[in-house]
């Protein structure tokens, strides 16, 4: 019991010092093996990330390889969305991946508006991209693209985090945990940092 509870406290220490870490040492990409699929275990690994200054993915024990031929680009009006077409754009010029936008059935122009200004990116390097419209709005787009990616058969959903978590979110858990629990395939998530939305690569 003894070396147990220090394990605990060793794993907590460790995510404590996980930003700090990832800074030290220039990491550009995070890889978290998920052994469990419990939502407090989620949640402890996303606390532990909510700094990070770089794109993550919790990858569950359940999950086949990763597959980059096809990734899901759910887009709602938020402006901080746009920093998602840079590690999307990363994948379509190393990986030769297709992009398939999902783009927020909103009664507003701003997820048009994010849909055209990520294209403008994607158009520079000549990146296969599709563009669909959700049937969903923004509020919903990202749960639609998980169910989306089964029938795309897409290797990777890209989405970003909460901005702030309310009180829903402290007691029911944010949309990124539902997310990730219900997720037949990784999600790449992208914290929002309010220094990082101009769009540039």
């Amino acid at each position: 019991m003894l070396g147990k509870e220090y394990a605990i406290a060793d794993f907590v220490t460790c995510l404590n010092q996980l930003n700090a870490y990832c800074e030290q040492n220039e990491v550009s990409f995070l890889f978290i093996q998920l052994i469990e699929n419990r939502a407090r275990k989620i949640q402890q690994l996303l606390n532990a990330c909510r700094e990070l200054r770089i794109p993550y993915m919790l990858y569950k024990n359940s999950f086949e390889k990763l597959l980059t031929e096809k990734i899901l680009l759910p887009v709602n009006f938020l402006e901080e969305e746009l920093k998602k077409a840079q590690f999307a754009s990363a994948f379509g010029r190393f990986c030769n991946s297709e992009i398939h936008i999902l783009q927020a059935n909103d009664y507003g122009t701003k997820a048009a508006t994010n849909v055209v200004r990520m294209q403008e990116l994607f158009n520079k390097f000549d990146l296969k991209v599709l563009v669909e419209k959700a049937k969903g709005d923004s509020f919903k787009v990202d749960k639609e693209a998980v169910n989306k990616a089964i029938e795309l058969k897409a290797g990777l959903i890209i989405v970003t985090a909460s901005r702030e978590y309310g009180l829903d979110d402290i007691f029911f858990g944010p949309r990124e945990q539902h997310l990730i629990r219900k997720s037949f395939i990784p999600l790449l998530i992208v914290n929002p940092r309010a220094d990082l939305y101009a769009l540039c690569d």
